[in-house]
């Protein structure tokens, strides 16, 4: 799941997805905006046809924690 919300973040954002970790910050280390983090979510429930939890996305920080709730929901 790591790799696939790697891949989806360097698309949206044009960053390489090799200097994405797990504990960096999507807005704070990777640049992206509130827009940015809307449309990465609403792609991976299209992705996955899931629906995120609005509780869990409030949250969201990191790369590790989006992969945690996507992981979550998906068992």
């Amino acid at each position: 799941m790591f790799e696939q919300v790697c891949k989806m973040l360097a698309e949206q954002l044009g960053i390489d997805a090799f200097g994405i970790k797990p504990e960096s910050e999507v807005v704070k280390d990777l640049g992206a905006d509130s827009l940015d983090v809307v449309e990465l979510l609403m792609t991976l429930e299209d992705e996955y046809n899931i629906t995120l939890p609005e509780d869990d996305v409030e949250g969201l920080k990191t790369v590790q924690d989006i992969v945690d709730m996507m992981n979550k929901i998906k068992k």
